[in-house]
């Protein structure tokens, strides 16, 4: 089965996804800070699908080197999800300069960089699949969440054009963005916060992990090929 580079894949929705990917026969290699317990389990669960690398986004100068290392182990990349990130919380005029730097460095740089030594690849291959993860703050706005709203703006912006560059290429590009999930992000919103989405959502409930995955799963297969550009919303409706 084709290989297909995760980051952000320790915990939450990249781990999720991950598995998923995993469990359907993907060579997946799983990029992180720190590999974790969740993810020690995972990958011995996988049956030799699943790997990990340790690696710091926030790094950006070593990227290439990354890209390099990672096709030299398991060979031509064909999918790449744009998962690792940082949020940011807290009033613009209360928030520091270095951490607004930070929080674009690792939300919209190094992805950028990282899909751009990885595109190099799949140019000489038989296409590629590449995912970013956006939010529906991009699109809603939050109180308190300026900077990350920005930067999962910018991952819309980037999709949609990276998507007309590499479409002649067979590469489709395409952005996910979740809603509320029950993750363990959300999970600091507390019990009357999470209520409170749920009663937004016309399905009255949270998106799950699990959706993202299956999504991921979707577009890296035969039936996304011929969805590009797209920005698909997973929120349980609370954006309808």
């Amino acid at each position: 089965m084709p290989s297909v580079l995760v980051t952000g894949a320790s915990r939450g929705i990249g781990l999720a996804i991950a598995a998923r990917l995993a469990a359907a026969g993907y060579d997946v290699t799983a990029l992180a800070r720190t590999q974790g317990p969740a993810l020690t389990d995972a990958i011995q669960a996988a049956d030799g699908r699943l790997r990990f690398v340790a690696f710091d986004l926030s790094d950006l100068d070593g990227i290439p080197d990354l890209v390099r290392k990672i096709r030299g182990e398991v060979g031509q990349l064909w999918g790449l999800v744009n998962n690792a990130g940082v949020s940011l919380d807290g009033l613009l005029p209360n928030t520091h300069n270095s951490q607004i730097e930070a929080t674009v460095r690792l939300n919209v740089t190094a992805p950028m960089l990282l899909t751009k030594y990885v595109l190099r690849g799949m140019m000489t291959g038989a296409g590629g699949r590449i995912v970013n993860m956006s939010s529906i703050i991009a699109s809603t706005g939050y109180n308190g969440l300026s900077v990350y709203g920005a930067t999962k703006a910018a991952m819309i912006g980037f999709t949609k054009s990276l998507a007309r560059e590499a479409g002649r290429l067979g590469v489709t590009v395409n952005a996910i963005a979740p809603g509320f999930i029950e993750t363990e992000m959300t999970a600091g919103l507390g019990d009357e916060g999470r209520d409170q989405v749920r009663r937004r959502s016309p399905l009255r409930r949270l998106a799950d992990v699990g959706d993202v995955a299956a999504m991921t799963e979707f577009l890296m297969g035969d039936g996304g090929k011929n969805i590009t550009g797209a920005v698909l919303t997973i929120d349980a409706g609370n954006t309808a």
